[in-house]
């Protein structure tokens, strides 16, 4: 049994250029953890607030735990009190004149004042706070507000936790010792999640699955292996890494490009143009007076250098390389090709 489910949901603004959410969905079971990921305007934040009751669709349905809580031209709206949602804004939200423990209660109104003391101590020792318990948010850094907001969000025992870009607010260093402790803190509560960020590696650590989202319409809802080595459209290979395309056409079961030629898994008929991904992991090359190919750049990344490489055609690939390979922009090279992954797209 799915614990969300969003059934062709559509949400318009008035002004808008088109919808921001567009016939969206999808399921999510208990215990999972969904990302959704996407450029700015994509849609993500409105499908947050849509799952959370702060937004009412135009079209479709929304059910949590079997039951619709927002129906298009429905008047069972419920609201987002009602719902059984936790959330974590992306500023956190913490109120500064609460103390750590009482932010945390704010939510357990409905107990006795003594139970909430105990749940919100025993939230606060599973996020590794609880002595900070009597300190307040401005006492405390910013990975540690982040996770008093998410204390605060698991202390209802809600049966969703919706995250909006939750480690935008941390230091880059802090960030990924936060993905894992996010991760474990959900794993052990067996707490369901919806997170989105616009950090497509963000998603691939955190997430069981990941949603693409682009100008409103879902794109593509899989396993992070998935979307990076098979992506479903151009649109999706290109935002969730480095992405190149070659031209290439099939001919007796292979793709010939101006790289090589490579098999063929979908047997597209003789003659047929595609545009073929490749990925910089995918790209060799070695130093040659008489090649073809010209290194155009080399942006050192720290662990490796990506060269930018002009063909003869004038496309441009990458490739990664050892940080202790440098090779200056003019050097003539000959390049070489090697897919694990054969993903073509259409030429229209």
């Amino acid at each position: 049994m799915s614990l969300l489910v969003l059934d062709a949901v559509t949400k318009r603004f008035p002004g808008g250029d088109g919808p921001a959410v567009e016939r969206l969905a999808l399921t999510v079971t208990p215990g999972e953890i969904l990302g959704l990921i996407g450029p700015s305007g994509s849609g993500k934040t409105t499908t947050l607030r849509l799952i959370a009751g702060f937004e009412a669709p135009d079209e479709g349905e929304i059910m949590i735990g079997g039951r619709a809580v927002a129906r298009a031209g429905a008047r069972d709206f419920v609201p987002p009190e009602a719902r059984g949602v936790g959330i974590v804004f992306q500023d956190y939200a913490l109120f500064p004149h609460l103390s750590v423990a009482d932010n945390v209660a704010f939510g357990l109104a409905e107990r006795p004042a003594d139970a909430r003391r105990v749940r919100a101590r025993g939230v606060l020792d599973l996020v590794g706070l609880a002595a900070f318990a009597d300190r307040y948010p401005h006492e405390l850094s910013g990975g540690q507000q982040q996770r008093v907001a998410l204390a605060r969000a698991l202390a209802p025992a809600p049966a969703l936790i919706l995250l909006d870009e939750p480690f935008s607010n941390v230091d880059a260093e802090l960030r990924a010792e936060l993905r894992e402790q996010v991760r474990e803190l959900l794993r052990t509560t067996g707490t369901t999640a919806v997170f989105v960020t616009h950090d497509h590696e963000e998603a691939f650590t955190l997430a069981d699955r990941v949603g693409v989202l682009h100008a409103g319409r879902l794109e593509q809802l899989d396993a992070p292996e998935v979307v990076y080595h098979r992506p479903a459209t151009p649109f999706v290979a290109a935002f969730v890494g480095d992405a190149d395309f070659l031209a290439g056409t099939v001919t007796e079961g292979r793709i010939a490009t101006e790289m090589g030629t490579f098999p063929d898994p979908h047997r597209l008929p003789p003659g047929t143009r595609v545009e073929l991904m490749i990925r910089p992991d995918d790209v060799g090359f070695t130093p040659d007076p008489d090649g073809d190919t010209v290194i155009v750049r080399r942006d050192f990344r720290g662990p490796v250098n990506v060269y930018c490489l002009r063909l003869p055609s004038g496309r441009r690939v990458h490739s990664s390389q050892p940080s202790t390979t440098i090779l200056a922009p003019g050097t003539r090279v000959r390049a070489i090709a090697e897919l694990l992954h054969i993903v073509t797209f259409p030429v229209a």
